[in-house]
């Protein structure tokens, strides 16, 4: 029975702990970097739910076959499509984020939140 569920609806349960362990992380997390790793975490589980919404079962890649006549025989490569642009943007603000923790880092010797409001209060006063 559990084998079962795991095997059918694992990935979904997978998909919620790994969204709830994204957000929680930044929500509690004061390093700027730990709130980046989390935001790639929810990225990733976005990504899965998608993936997981597009499978069928007994579906076969969509490609052409003299066997398979029936356009519901198929999976829709849509999905799939979508979240390879999903995985690049994931890069791409993966990468900008870096750069601005860079600049951060720099500018206040340090990622932690409480300290960069520290620093930037006592420089307005």
């Amino acid at each position: 029975m559990i084998n079962a569920f795991l095997a059918q609806d694992g990935i979904y349960l997978l998909t919620v702990i790994l969204l709830g362990l994204g957000l929680a992380g930044i929500i509690v997390c004061n390093n700027y970097m730990k709130k980046l790793i989390c935001m790639n975490i929810m990225q990733v589980a976005v990504i899965f739910f998608f993936l997981c919404l597009g499978q069928k079962n007994g579906g076969t890649i969509p490609v052409a076959m003299d066997t398979i006549i029936h356009a519901a025989d198929y999976i829709n490569p849509l999905p799939h499509g979508l979240m390879l642009t999903a995985i690049v943007v994931s890069l791409g603000t993966t990468g900008v984020g870096l750069a601005l923790l860079t600049r951060i880092w720099e500018r206040f010797g340090t990622l932690e939140e409480d300290e960069i409001i520290q620093v930037k209060g006592e420089d307005e006063v």
